[in-house]
């Protein structure tokens, strides 16, 4: 049997920008580890709003010791209320921090991985280990609104999911800790301009590149 080569792979964009479509279809292509580091900020948020604990930084540092990776993918958190809260909290540097360790803990130990989120390239994997290849997806506003609104099944009005896009995004690229950047050589994705299979090919002649080096 073949032995796969190490393969890690960073995936930054702003909201509803396509990137998780895209890091799970190149994540099934190239067998690799999918890491939505989004999810675990909104799993975060999920449990601060249901448990409204008095020390917010504690309580998630017991919370996140406790769980897996898995266990995060099975809950539902893409409510609009959740979109809100967690462009608050990801601006914690302290919470980044939690979230920044959980998600090292897991690239640690896999070769093959893609990691999706806003500081990937730019922190998470910007050394030890660093990204073999880098992505940044940008969407237009109102393409991006629509594909979110869709997601949510239309539960509250594409107007209000326009300015959530909007402000959640504003408070990544402006954020102090780690805020939303490209990075100089990563390769930039328009989704709003690319069908799925057509963003799919460009990412893969990009990896196929690095991994016929």
């Amino acid at each position: 049997m073949t032995k796969l080569k190490k393969l890690i792979i960073a995936c930054d964009g702003e909201s509803a920008s396509g990137k998780s479509t895209a890091a799970k279809l190149l994540s099934k292509k190239y067998k690799l580890l999918l890491i939505n580091s989004g999810l675990i900020y909104r799993y975060c948020s999920k449990i601060i709003i249901k448990n409204k604990p008095k020390k917010i930084i504690s309580f998630l540092k017991k919370r996140l010791k406790k769980v897996s990776y898995k266990l995060i993918q099975k809950q539902k958190l893409h409510s609009e209320e959740i979109s809100n809260h967690v462009a608050i909290i990801a601006k914690n540097k302290k919470v980044r921090e939690l979230v920044n360790q959980l998600q090292m803990k897991i690239i640690k130990t896999n070769i093959r991985i893609c990691v999706e989120g806003r500081d990937i390239a730019s922190k998470i994997l910007a050394k030890n280990p660093k990204y073999d290849v880098a992505f940044y997806f940008k969407c237009n506003l109102k393409v991006a609104a629509y594909r979110r609104w869709l997601d949510i099944k239309k539960s509250v009005p594409l107007k209000k999911v326009k300015k959530s896009l909007k402000m959640r995004t504003n408070l990544d690229k402006k954020r102090k800790n780690s805020p939303l950047i490209k990075v100089k050589d990563a390769i930039l994705v328009r989704s709003d301009q690319l069908n799925k299979q057509q963003v799919l090919t460009k990412m893969s002649k990009a990896i196929d590149k690095v991994l016929s080096n």
